[in-house]
C-alpha cells in the first residue's frame, strides 16, 4: 500500500510532490516513482516517511489509508494510531461496531489495525464532527441502559477534556471496557472517579494512566424492547442506520 498512501497522504496535507520532496530533502522525481510504484523505499526512507507523517511504518506499508479523509492522526500511546474518519463512497462519515460477542476482544484488538478493520461499519448522519465508535454495554450500572444496549461515544483524546458528571466509555488496562458518569480527579490524586446511575453499585477511582481510551457519550440505542435473537449485529446496524434516516429526516422537517 506504501505508494498509495504516500501520494494519499500528500494529498490529504495539500502538498506537492516538489513540497514534500523539499521537506525529506530529496528529489521530486523519487517522489514520483514512490508514487507510481516505478520504486520502493528503503528502510532508512521509510523511516522518514514515518517520522515525517507521524506513523508507524507497519502502517504506511499494510494499511489501505485511502479511506482515511482526515490527515489529523491522532497518537495514541508508542507507535499507534486512531483513525479520526472513514468515509463511504459517497463521501460519508462511517463508524465502527464493536459487537457483543467481541466485546471481551475488545482490549486485546483496539490498537490492531486488522482487528478495527473487520468491525462493521455504519453510517449516522446526524454526529457531531470527530471520530465515533459504537460499544455495547454490559450489566445493568447505567439505568435505563440495560444489558446489549449500544452507546455511541466520541473519541476524546485528553483526559483534561472531560467534563465532569457525563457519561463515557471508558477502556482501562485493568478493567476492560466500562461505560460510566466521570468526574475529574487529577489535579487531586491523578484519578477519575467513576460513578454508576444505578445507586446500589459504589463509586470507584481509576488512576489516568490505567485509561487507554476515553469516548464521550453521543446517543445510544436502549434495547430493552427488543428480544434477543432481535438483537444480532445484523439488527443491531440497521437499527442505528434507521435512526440516523429517521433523525435525517427530521432535520429537513424543521428546516
Amino acid at each position: 500500500m506504501i505508494a498509495s498512501n504516500i501520494k494519499h497522504l500528500r494529498t490529504l496535507k495539500k502538498y506537492s510532490q516538489e513540497a514534500l520532496a523539499n521537506d525529506l530533502g530529496i528529489t521530486r522525481s523519487r517522489i514520483g516513482s514512490y508514487e507510481e510504484g516505478r520504486s520502493e523505499p528503503a528502510i532508512a526512507m521509510l523511516i522518514k516517511f514515518s517520522d515525517y507523517f507521524k506513523l508507524p511504518i507497519d502502517i504506511l506499508v499494510r494499511t489501505d489509508l485511502s479511506k482515511t479523509k482526515d490527515n489529523s492522526f491522532l497518537n495514541i500511546g508508542q507507535n499507534r494510531i486512531l483513525f479520526p474518519m472513514i468515509v463511504d463512497l459517497e463521501d460519508d462519515d462511517l463508524i465502527e461496531v464493536v459487537p457483543v460477542k467481541a466485546s471481551a476482544g475488545y482490549l486485546n484488538g483496539y490498537d490492531d489495525p486488522e482487528y478495527i478493520d473487520q468491525l462493521q461499519n455504519i453510517k449516522l448522519p446526524f454526529l457531531p464532527t470527530g471520530k465515533h465508535r459504537a460499544f455495547p454495554i454490559k450489566g445493568d450500572s447505567m439505568l435505563p441502559l440495560k444489558d446489549g444496549s449500544f452507546v455511541v461515544g466520541k473519541f476524546i483524546e485528553d483526559l483534561q477534556d472531560l467534563q465532569d458528571g457525563r457519561t463515557y466509555v471508558l477502556l482501562t488496562a485493568s478493567q476492560g471496557m466500562v461505560y460510566k458518569r466521570v468526574y475529574n480527579q487529577i489535579k487531586e490524586n491523578n484519578s477519575i472517579l467513576l460513578v454508576s446511575d444505578n445507586k446500589k453499585y459504589a463509586p470507584y477511582l481509576v488512576h489516568a494512566e490505567d485509561i487507554l481510551e476515553l469516548w464521550e457519550f453521543t446517543c445510544c440505542i436502549n434495547t430493552q424492547e427488543y428480544d434477543a435473537h432481535e438483537l444480532q449485529i445484523s439488527s443491531i446496524i440497521s437499527m442505528f442506520n434507521e435512526l440516523g434516516v429517521e433523525l435525517k429526516a427530521l432535520e429537513k422537517m424543521i428546516q
